[in-house]
């Protein structure tokens, strides 16, 4: 018996879990050919590399590379995604690098920048960046690879973390696996929400209308669990500014569940906030919003900080960031506007 994966179609998070439940007349067999014969394209070496992180459960205990699997057993894993068949070439790219040793880099990516190539966007992406970066080093790795453990938005910026070895890579999906990875992202909402903290919880998957946008449905059959947490930092009257904490990490999990709830987020045109959603129909607020748009043409926002244990050192690290010029310059419009204007209720 088998469950379905998490695939990378579905979720920013590049991993893939697989249950199974071992046969009555399997003979003893070594867990890595047993998975081997099970999962497609699996390397010997992919496998070893995630029982040596402790991805491998059998009967819910952490097995080692040479256990040998008995009938009826429980066989969990976790793998970090492959690298895709695209060939990644090196590009002499800009990049802000936050922190770099030998297993990861942290970077607080631009905004325009597409995580990885592939869907028409074959050069110019962070990790032909990184490539670069990486060969170019002379203190660094010659074998260094960037292998990626989760994505942001083209749109979106802020913190993003790439492994340098797949062994690094395959430890940090088992922390967003088991959703221990401490995330933070900011975000300017349409409308005054009313609550100061609440949880978003809705089903996320692909819209059956328009498949380049993700919807909210009330089953599991149709889209895939996901858990935003959210606090409000300042209100603006007609938008609001909301920290996000994720529990789960969709595709386009906070611009959907916002969406959802009714506040979409700030010139999201995907998602419905790229036209006034809240406010008047006064010429001086129409052109306000306008401007807004020009300073900040893409959706308002970034993935702020980033907290994991650390693949190699096993200590737990944190980083934040700034916020970019144009959302730190959106943001003070609002804060003034909003101290000179008294706003409808929304």
């Amino acid at each position: 018996m088998i469950e379905q994966p998490d695939t990378i179609d579905e979720s920013n998070e590049l991993y893939e879990h697989f249950r199974f439940v071992v046969d009555n007349g399997q003979a003893l067999l070594r867990i890595d050919k047993y998975l081997m014969a099970k999962i497609e394209n699996a390397s010997r070496n992919r496998i070893q590399n995630s029982a040596r992180a402790g991805n491998i459960l059998v009967n819910d205990k952490v097995i080692k590379p040479n256990y040998r699997v008995k009938p009826r057993d429980v066989i969990s894993i976790v793998l970090a995604y492959p690298p895709r068949d695209t060939e990644i070439y090196p590009e002499n790219i800009p990049i802000r690098i936050v922190f770099e040793d030998d297993d990861i880099l942290v970077v607080n990516k631009a905004v325009g920048m597409v995580v990885h190539p592939g869907h028409g966007n074959f050069t110019g992406t962070l990790q032909n960046a990184v490539l670069y970066h990486l060969q170019n080093n002379p203190a660094g790795d010659p074998e260094a690879k960037p292998y990626l453990v989760h994505r942001i938005d083209k749109d979106t910026s802020g913190i993003l973390l790439i492994a340098k070895n797949e062994l690094a890579q395959t430890r940090l999906a088992k922390q967003f696996f088991d959703h221990t990875i401490d995330r933070t992202y900011v975000a300017l909402v349409w409308g005054n929400i009313k609550q100061d903290k609440g949880t978003i919880t809705g089903n996320i998957g692909r819209d059956i209308r328009n498949r380049m946008v993700q919807t909210v449905y009330e089953t599991e059959e149709k889209g895939r669990h996901a858990v935003t947490h959210f606090t409000v930092l300042e209100r603006f009257g007609y938008v609001t500014l909301v920290e996000c904490r994720l529990e789960t990490g969709r595709t386009h999990q906070i611009r959907v569940h916002f969406k959802h709830i009714g506040h979409p987020l700030f010139n999201d045109e995907n998602y419905g906030g790229s036209k006034i959603v809240k406010g008047t129909t006064f010429t001086k607020y129409l052109q306000f919003i306008e401007n807004c748009f020009k300073l900040m043409p893409r959706q308002a926002l970034h993935a702020k900080s980033l907290g994991f244990v650390h693949p190699s050192t096993r200590q737990y690290i944190h980083f934040d960031s700034d916020y970019p010029e144009d959302f730190a310059s959106v943001i003070e419009k609002w804060r003034k506007y909003s101290i000179h204007k008294s706003p409808e209720k929304s």
